[in-house]
């Protein structure tokens, strides 16, 4: 029988009969749908397709080889194939994986079984490998089962795909002992054992197990050191991933892109940024994952104004952003107050339809609730069509943060309504809220409940809360007590938290008594030293609010400028405390000069124990007036139009001052100001703060 098949731009073929492989003519000649279509019709026409063997090749081209194809169109050879056997079952099995239907090809299985079809060392493979991805261990483990009792357990094909089923389920025990009871493995067994320790976070058992293979002399290949090189960032272990960077400079594997964005991304995690920067701009191809592995190095290390600078250059090269890519630039927006900027990248979510996944929308929300937008937070959070424990966290930490300390609690009781079990992260969020508002009693009891109704044992950021909001209630002896009583070592945060409140409530006696511990855990941080000289310069004792600053100065730590930021028209602009360096110096500071006057005019008188103790008499109220907060809101002001919400971001506290002085300024100049520093967010509108000055 001849067979005359007639594809586009190709000669016209005449066979009289099929080569000894079949799939040759199938699969080198069928490019399309419309092709397969064709052949398929000469197929039934010359009755070719009764043969078993041409109807298992056209099925693997109708369900994998041809991505077009539909599942359907494939099921519809399959069902007409007089009963099918495994080949066929396995065709289709990793075809429904392939295409993302993990359950179908799992119950096509089932089926299997039912017709007694045997199943071979590929279908237990592909239905692992579909069990896997829906994280199915009940049903692994009855395939294991089968396995064992078919003699298929010593196949290291089989035993790879089990390993990465029990590993991807959380197994990763069960997975550790297949591996080392294994006489022969292959790249691919160490492979699967990585991925499994990657998916469950073993990052030190992952550099373990490289330094095993390596002593073994097993070769790797590209997915094992892109698996070490995660490994190296989240450990910082720059000795290992500088040689796996070494190692493939001299093999001469930097073309490959995935290798060198691992590498790029090792290194920003280790805090090298500008190593990684310098790897990145060599890169003569940088797809999407190269462009968010630097954004996100740039983010992670604080450096956002960079991390900004790459992604505007992504944009400038035409490389699409991904959600990752999105999720770092929105953290950074959030740092810097960058609203413009986090508001288009917002749009072009909403533009391109991408799904508001929980890391995106809860992103999203933190960005605006830092921006101190807290209704466009509650808006992404209603329309996030998925919310977990962590979103509501989200949420409630966003209305703390923004003095909304009552909706936030709130808020953990509606979670709680819906049956959602707060983790202990969601304690941190609540205790947080109950700390901004004054809340005390609330705050004791949610305290206790954690450990009394949810089986949670608080952490030190749990004892920390309760000490700011005892601190922050002016029960500073009560506080200074519960860190005595705590049953685990209070760490340099707990201190710092009472010495704050010591400073706010003028307390000396346990102010000292907080430097003393805090100097002999972590001696060179310079805010605790201020804190304390502020205490004394708060009573009148003067000089030894100097002794304290001179003792800082004698073992070499240096002051923390106050820095602020401030997004005008996308761009940010930074100011300094008393900086005469500033961009637009002298516009800046006639602009400051003319502010302070007016809100004179308006009652404000200068609190000039906020001014550098080295300051003269005569220079204190200019020392105040020049706080890098009064020059940004000062700039905000003449570069803005009137009526214009003014958002500042600083890197230390807010001082009595700068605080007393921005509720003036928001009702001389009808301005809204939301002014983000280290520990809240102060939303000044017509003379008020959000904070009702208790911070």
């Amino acid at each position: 029988m001849a067979l005359t098949l007639h594809f586009p731009a190709k000669t016209v073929t005449t066979i009289t009969q099929f080569p000894e492989n079949p799939k040759t003519l199938i699969v080198q000649q069928c490019k399309t749908t419309k092709d397969l279509n064709q052949v398929h019709a000469h197929l039934i026409k010359s009755r070719f397709h009764l043969n078993p063997t041409i109807s298992e090749n056209l099925l693997e081209a109708a369900a994998i080889l041809i991505p077009a194809t539909t599942m359907d169109y494939a099921l519809s050879i399959f069902h007409k194939i007089n009963e099918p056997d495994s080949s066929a079952y396995n065709i289709m099995i990793r075809a429904f994986t392939l295409k993302q239907s993990p359950q179908e090809a799992v119950m096509l299985y089932k089926t299997m079984l039912q017709n007694s079809v045997e199943p071979d060392r590929f279908t237990f493979a592909c239905t692992l490998k579909a069990c896997s991805r829906i994280r199915a261990l009940e049903e692994g483990e009855q395939i294991h089962a089968q396995i064992l009792k078919s003699g298929f357990g010593c196949r290291q094909l089989v035993t790879n795909t089990l390993i990465h089923l029990y590993a991807n389920c959380g197994r990763i025990d069960i997975a550790r002992k297949m591996f080392d009871r294994m006489s022969n493995r292959d790249v691919f067994s160490w492979n699967s054992m990585f991925s499994g320790y990657v998916k469950t976070e073993c990052w030190r058992e992952i550099v373990d197990l490289f330094n095993e293979m390596r002593d073994l002399g097993v070769k790797f290949d590209e997915v094992t050191l892109i698996n070490v090189l995660m490994a190296c960032g989240r450990l910082a272990d720059i000795e290992l991933g500088g040689w796996i960077s070494e190692y493939m400079e001299e093999k001469e594997l930097n073309g490959n892109v995935k290798l060198m964005t691992a590498v790029v991304d090792m290194y920003a995690k280790c805090g090298h940024v500008d190593k990684a920067r310098r790897l990145f701009e060599q890169m003569n191809r940088k797809d999407v994952v190269a462009w968010s592995a630097m954004i996100s190095g740039y983010s992670q290390a604080r450096r956002c104004k960079e991390a900004l600078g790459v992604f505007h250059d992504m944009q400038m090269a035409n490389v699409v952003p991904n959600e990752v890519t999105m999720v770092s630039v929105l953290s950074c927006c959030a740092v810097l107050g960058a609203l413009e900027t986090g508001k288009w990248v917002h749009l072009y979510v909403k533009k391109k339809r991408m799904e508001l996944t929980i890391t995106l929308g809860t992103a999203l929300m933190d960005f605006y609730a830092k921006c101190g937008l807290i209704e466009n937070a509650v808006e992404v959070f209603k329309k996030m069509p998925l919310k977990n424990v962590f979103s509501w966290t989200v949420l409630i930490q966003c209305l703390a943060s923004n003095g909304q300390g009552e909706r936030a609690l709130e808020t953990y009781y509606i979670m709680r309504e819906k049956n959602i079990e707060p983790n202990d992260v969601a304690f941190i969020a609540v205790l947080s809220a109950c700390s901004h508002v004054g809340m005390v009693d609330e705050g004791r009891e949610l305290f206790v409940s954690m450990s009394r109704d949810f089986d949670l044992e608080p952490r030190m950021e749990h004892y920390g809360c309760m000490v700011d909001i005892l601190g922050r209630a002016g029960l500073v002896e009560e506080a200074y007590q519960f860190i005595k009583n705590m049953p685990i070592p209070p760490n340099p945060v707990i201190w710092r938290t009472l010495l704050a409140a010591c400073r706010a409530h003028k307390n000396v006696k346990v102010g000292e008594e907080s430097l003393k511990n805090l100097v002999t855990l972590e001696p060179m941080h310079s805010g605790d030293y201020i804190l304390l000289s502020d205490i004394y310069a708060s009573v009148g004792r003067c000089e030894d609010a100097l002794r304290v600053m001179n003792q800082m100065r004698e073992q070499g730590i240096k002051k923390t400028p106050g820095c602020s930021l401030i997004e005008l028209d996308g761009e940010i602009y930074e100011f300094l405390a008393e900086d005469n360096m500033c961009p637009h110096f002298k516009e800046v500071y006639d602009a400051t000069e003319n502010m302070m006057k007016r809100i004179k005019s308006a009652g404000y008188v200068p609190n000039t124990a906020d001014a550098r103790l080295d300051a003269e008499e005569d220079d204190k109220e200019a020392s105040v007036a020049h706080h890098s907060e009064k020059l940004a809101i000062a700039f905000g002001l003449i570069r803005t139009s009137p009526g214009t919400p003014i958002r500042i971001s600083k890197n230390l506290r807010v001082c009595t001052d700068c605080h007393n002085a921005t509720k003036i300024i928001s009702k001389v100049f009808n301005r809204e100001i939301v002014v983000r520093d280290w520990t809240r967010f102060h939303h000044f509108k017509e003379g008020s703060c959000s904070c009702n000055d208790y911070w």
